[in-house]
């Protein structure tokens, strides 16, 4: 294409040209709205874990990772170095073990998937057309949850193959593990919801991380508390329904319900335990509803 000193879109004789700049038109797939709330949930689990920002981004969730995993090493090494007939700390047992850790992770990383593009603005870009609001709002949880697994399963998986790799009982190491995944994951649903639900409702970091945390702790901490006066006191009943009102007491619940592990108030009978289960459940998707309807507001704002 020849230069020209003529003004920009005309000739030397004052007449309208078109210029070829070589731009081509895209006439690749045209992806919809399934798509893009896949590569955010892809996007989000990665931000979870400081993959794809700065490097300070890595330090916090990676350490409390390492942190986290570093006992379930260590009882991997004692059991292939000494040989003992069972683990020393079960499946199940591990998360209730190492629940301060988890709780920080899902209070130091919630804000990043949902505090940061309100805090920013960018919200406005995800919750243009063609992806909805609610589909923003399950793919940043579903995010949230997915990171909150590595952190419950890693362990697990860890422990398994130190125990198969000892020659333990195959079937029981299963049926053990296999317990204890499902109790992760009830336990993820509802710490990913509240951490969601929290993070959603601030655009200060620093807000939604004290609030989750405190949360988590003072409900928790009122609960046993209620649980060890009701079980010295005799009244079963009110310590298993004490054990209702925080994720980790409904954790530590089944687990005793379901496993050998020795824990506080225990829920017994049937239909206890189902309460447990469905208060897991009815609460994390009490706050997926919260989320979808927090941003359904923000779309239309």
């Amino acid at each position: 294409m020849a230069e020209s000193t003529s003004p920009r879109g005309t000739d030397d004789a004052g007449r309208s040209v078109i210029h070829d700049l070589g731009y081509r038109p895209y006439t690749g797939p045209r992806l919809g709205s399934t798509a893009i709330a896949r590569s955010l949930v892809l996007t989000g689990f990665r931000n979870a874990f400081g993959l794809g920002r700065s490097g300070r981004s890595k330090v916090l969730p990676f350490l409390l990772l390492g942190l986290n995993l570093l006992p379930a090493l260590i009882v991997a090494g004692i059991m292939a170095f000494v040989g003992l007939d069972r683990l020393p700390i079960g499946y199940a047992q591990y998360a209730s073990t190492t629940q301060v850790l988890l709780g920080v992770f899902v209070a130091s990383q919630a804000p990043v998937l949902f505090s940061r593009d309100l805090r920013h603005g960018t919200i406005a870009l995800y919750l243009a057309r063609p992806l909805p609001s609610a589909a923003y709002a399950v793919a940043r949880w579903l995010s949230l949850l997915l990171a909150t697994l590595v952190f419950l399963v890693l362990p697990v998986v860890i422990l398994y193959a130190a125990a198969l790799l000892t020659e333990l009982d195959v079937s029981d190491q299963t049926r053990e593990a296999g317990v204890a995944l499902g109790l992760a994951v009830l336990l993820a649903l509802s710490l990913a919801g509240v951490g969601g639900i929290i993070a959603s409702w601030s655009t200060r970091r620093g807000f939604a991380v004290v609030a989750t945390i405190a949360f988590l702790v003072i409900a928790n901490g009122v609960v046993t508390a209620v649980q060890g006066i009701a079980d010295g006191e005799g009244s079963t009943r009110v310590a298993e329904v004490a054990g209702l009102f925080s994720p980790y007491s409904l954790y530590r619940g089944l687990m005793g319900a379901w496993t050998d592990a020795d824990t506080l108030a225990p829920p017994t009978g049937a239909g206890m335990v189902a309460a447990y289960v469905v208060v897991l459940v009815g609460l994390s998707a009490a706050c997926v509803g919260a989320l979808v309807a927090r941003y359904r507001r923000e779309a239309s704002a």
